[in-house]
């Protein structure tokens, strides 16, 4: 089992840690920073840095697999090829800091939240979606068109009036009594722990929040660190699609 770090506090960048497995498909460490691809999220990049100073470049993180293909509870940092035969001397037990390319996650922080200000602008289903360091890209369910100019205005709007973020958890039960917090078609919160993470933009004093959805994602504090983000494109996907992809402004 890996301890995720990232989700109580996606600012560290970088901890010490104890490789636990080498496999063929990457290093499993006890505890981490980097994020795993999962919730439409891709997953961090960096390096792991032993104690004498070398360094072992990772290009993905992803979930670990048992031999039946099912997902366990170790993460699985995915090292970039031509590294094989550093890698192959890698024994569990030894002392690694793994550090993630922050730039890299710092970006899709901002992008990640500014997906769930657009859920605010357009309050239909999602039904898919994806995070990366460029772009993000969601797909709402509906049939209306949609203006580029009046969604970025819109989440300009948010942006400025610095929200804060704020992570929470709710029970199975209370996700169970309240359906609608679930934006997503494609994607369903993770259950089994018996609590499920939660994203809270806004909400403060006795205000109605501004998205509320279980997400187990990596987000900026305040929606005023995202800067400045605009739709860069819209697209029908399909007669009851409408996709929009986010960019950073140049």
């Amino acid at each position: 089992m890996t301890q995720d770090l990232f989700r109580q506090d996606a600012y560290l960048r970088e901890c010490s840690a104890h490789i636990t497995a080498v496999t063929d498909a990457g290093i499993v460490l006890d505890q981490t920073v980097f994020y795993p691809l999962g919730g439409g999220q891709a997953g961090d990049s960096g390096v792991l840095v032993l104690a004498d100073g070398t360094q072992i470049t990772i290009a993905d993180t992803r979930k670990g697999k048992d031999a039946d293909g099912n997902p366990t509870s170790d993460i699985v940092h995915v090292p970039a090829p031509g590294q094989e035969e550093r890698v192959a001397q890698l024994t569990p037990g030894t002392a690694v800091t793994a550090r993630i390319d922050w730039e890299r996650r710092h970006r899709m922080m901002r992008l990640h939240t500014t997906s769930h200000l657009l859920c605010h602008v357009v309050p239909q289903l999602v039904n898919g979606c994806s995070i990366t360091p460029d772009y993000a890209r969601l797909d709402f369910a509906m049939t209306d068109p949609l203006d580029k100019e009046q969604l970025t205005a819109a989440i300009a709007t948010l942006v400025a009036a610095a929200h804060p973020l704020t992570v929470a958890s709710i029970s199975d039960e209370e996700l169970d009594a309240n359906p609608a917090l679930v934006k997503s078609m494609s994607v369903q919160p993770p259950r089994g722990t018996g609590r499920i993470r939660t994203i809270r933009i806004g909400g403060e004093a006795d205000a109605p929040p501004i998205d509320l959805q279980p997400c187990g994602g990596t987000h900026v504090a305040n929606t005023s660190e995202i800067g400045a983000i605009v739709v860069t494109k819209i697209e029908k996907k399909s007669a009851t699609t409408r996709r929009v992809v986010l960019g950073f402004a140049q």
